[in-house]
């Protein structure tokens, strides 16, 4: 399974992505974390890492060679790539969870993120997953990498809802594109909810949209310290309401 992580920023996909990548550790399975945001720089703090893999953007090249084989079909040699064979350095990993970066912006007048787009869409589209292993990939802000293909590439659309209408607009958006591409496995899970009243109107909202949602984060001030440290809180309500949305997503996906 490939499940792209996305929604508005701000809205903590980051964060969701962590919980979901360790609790899915823990039941046994082999995780691949894929860091799709070209502008956050953390994700590798959140696993206790100290440093970020070097990017996949430079076992291609770097991003003016990829720009210029953007036309080109087979970006990344041979027709499927295993976790296995992702080169040493390239990713940061222990007690079965790896890490892996697409690219990042890193100075002004780059140029846009394009390459990395078409890098993520190719990557994703070749790796090749065992039975016991699930791809969780940290998407940019946003839509545009629907426009980029890259969700072109995996087989689940996960949409972090925080309580905005902004953020619920977005989730339509991506859900109507991801429909519009063939996934059938989207979802929704709502993040920051003070309230059980807020969390029934947001869900609410998402279900007049035509959005499954499969679970919800409260607002935890525990959560927020351990993100300002960089860190991901493991212990807590948060816990038991993550281990909540990925038993929803796994009965959703075997049915």
């Amino acid at each position: 399974m490939k499940i792209s992580v996305c929604g508005k920023g701000g809205s903590g996909k980051s964060t969701i992505v962590a919980l979901l990548a360790k609790e899915a550790r823990d039941r046994g399975y082999r995780v691949l974390v894929v860091d799709s945001d070209e502008s956050n720089t953390g994700l590798f703090r959140m696993f206790s890492f100290n440093n970020a893999p070097v990017p996949l953007m430079e076992l291609v090249g770097g991003k003016r060679s990829l720009q210029r084989k953007m036309g080109q079909p087979n970006i990344l040699k041979g027709t499927s790539i295993k976790t296995s064979q992702i080169p040493e350095g390239y990713w940061m990993g222990k007690d079965g969870l790896m890490l892996v970066s697409i690219g990042k912006i890193l100075q002004s007048l780059e140029g846009c993120a394009c390459p990395m787009g078409v890098l993520s869409r190719e990557f994703l589209k070749k790796l090749d997953l065992q039975e016991d292993e699930i791809a969780i990939i940290d998407m940019e802000a946003g839509v545009e990498h629907f426009g980029r293909g890259v969700e072109t590439s995996v087989d689940s659309v996960l949409i972090v809802v925080e309580p905005s209408l902004e953020s619920i607009e977005v989730a339509k958006k991506i859900n109507d594109l991801a429909k519009g591409i063939g996934i059938s496995n989207i979802w929704a899970v709502l993040n920051k909810m003070a309230s059980d009243d807020i969390a029934t109107k947001v869900n609410g909202a998402l279900k007049r949209h035509g959005i499954h949602v499969v679970g919800r984060l409260n607002f935890d001030t525990g959560l927020f310290e351990s993100s300002i440290d960089g860190k991901i809180l493991a212990e807590g309500k948060v816990v038991e309401d993550i281990r909540e949305v990925l038993d929803s997503i796994l009965s959703q996906v075997t049915k």
